[in-house]
């Protein structure tokens, strides 16, 4: 870890502004808080710095309101994070302006403000300068902690550290000592697993994580693209056209460079993309004409449970199938389930692959379950996450 921590700094009586990720799912029809998991993981940062008697301002956005409106308020958030810590946290009706300020202000050593959503102002997106000494105004020092929001140069993220000494949470230092080992020195054998709709969306991440890894599973949607440079018909299933040239030199390299890249054999296929269609498991070279693949097969899960059994640093980034319908989650539900049982380092990506492991109650069984999903893919490509590159060096 390059980048100085809340440990690097003198947080005591200082009124310390904290970017935490509390963009938290809710239940459609009440509004209530369905995964409080980005909550949960933001408490040992909280919880250092009231220790270390802070007076202590969280920031966070919360989905992508057009307006203030009030199913988009933090209100919710601040609830539940009271019931966590035990004490009371304080709710702004704004996250900038004179009585905001005066509240910062009037915080004590040990006591909490949450700040309403960021995203309420069009300004924090836009990265908008003086949308970001307004937060800055607020504080003394801080703290990014949103994993999640770092592959973006918000004024709540990267704006802010130009008006205010800048460090990193403990969260964002686990997701990239946890991830930056699994890519710089990784216990061998190192396999990935790639999944997700399109080829197009991990390009750089498989281009990257090429030079780094002894074996990469392919599936998902994106193994329609090459299933099909290897001219076999994916029926109706999403085929990137423009992308099949792509797959193969993808393919070419892994050859070049002694990785095994694994395809899928067999698949479950379905008449129509439909969570009640008709399905049956062919083999790749047997998809009928006007059918969907919607997940892998049988033998396509042994195989990859093969390779995985073999593997001591797993990163896996991506559904292996239709996961949003019950029927096409046995391919995710078997490979999360060989990873629930390995001794070796398991990390899962953020995004929907993380949302299936919550579901299925395995996060504990993990070694990291990354809190982001664009950044933890941002970070998979090799490239600059804005947030973290703002904060200040060791």
């Amino acid at each position: 870890m390059t980048k100085k921590t809340i440990r690097d700094i003198d947080v005591h009586g200082k009124r310390v502004l904290v970017r935490v990720d509390f963009n938290v799912p809710l239940e459609p029809n009440t509004g209530a808080i369905a995964d409080d998991s980005r909550i949960r993981e933001s408490l040992p940062t909280i919880k250092y710095l009231l220790d270390n008697k802070a007076r202590v301002i969280l920031c966070s956005h919360l989905g992508r309101p057009k307006a203030r409106e009030k199913e988009s308020s933090l209100a919710p958030m601040a609830h539940r994070l009271s019931q966590l810590l035990g004490q009371e946290v304080k709710m702004a009706d704004d996250c900038i302006g004179t009585a905001v300020e005066q509240l910062a202000t009037n915080l004590r050593e040990g006591e909490v403000l949450l700040l309403e959503n960021l995203r309420f102002h069009a300004a924090e997106e836009k990265n908008d300068p003086v949308f970001a000494q307004a937060l800055a105004r607020l504080a003394d020092v801080f703290v990014n902690d949103a994993f999640g929001t770092a592959h973006r140069a918000h004024a709540s993220t990267e704006g802010v550290t130009h008006y205010l000494p800048s460090v990193a949470g403990f969260l964002i230092e686990k997701e990239l000592e946890v991830m930056g080992k699994a890519l710089d020195n990784p216990d061998r054998p190192f396999t990935a697993i790639a999944g997700g709709a399109k080829i197009s969306d991990k390009i750089d991440v498989l281009e990257n994580i090429l030079d780094k890894v002894d074996s990469l599973l392919i599936a998902g949607g994106m193994a329609a693209t090459f299933l099909k440079a290897l001219k076999y018909d994916m029926g109706q299933s999403l085929v990137e056209n423009e992308k099949v040239g792509t797959a193969q030199q993808l393919m070419d390299k892994a050859a070049a460079r002694g990785v095994r890249l694994l395809l899928p054999q067999d698949v479950v296929v379905a008449d129509r993309f439909d969570a009640q269609a008709n399905s049956k498991v062919v083999a790749i070279a047997s998809v009928p004409a006007g059918w969907y693949v919607m997940d892998i097969g049988p033998k396509t899960i042994d195989m990859f449970e093969t390779e995985l059994r073999k593997s001591k640093t797993i990163i896996w980034n991506g559904p292996i199938g239709v996961f949003e319908f019950a029927q096409f989650r046995q391919g995710t539900q078997a490979i999360a389930s060989v990873l629930a049982s390995l001794n070796a380092t398991t990390i899962i990506g953020g995004g929907s692959t993380a949302e299936s492991i919550q579901e299925m109650g395995l996060v504990d069984k993990m070694t990291h379950v990354s809190t982001g999903g664009g950044a933890s893919l941002t970070f998979l490509e090799g490239k600059t996450l804005p947030a973290i590159a703002a904060l200040m060096d060791k």
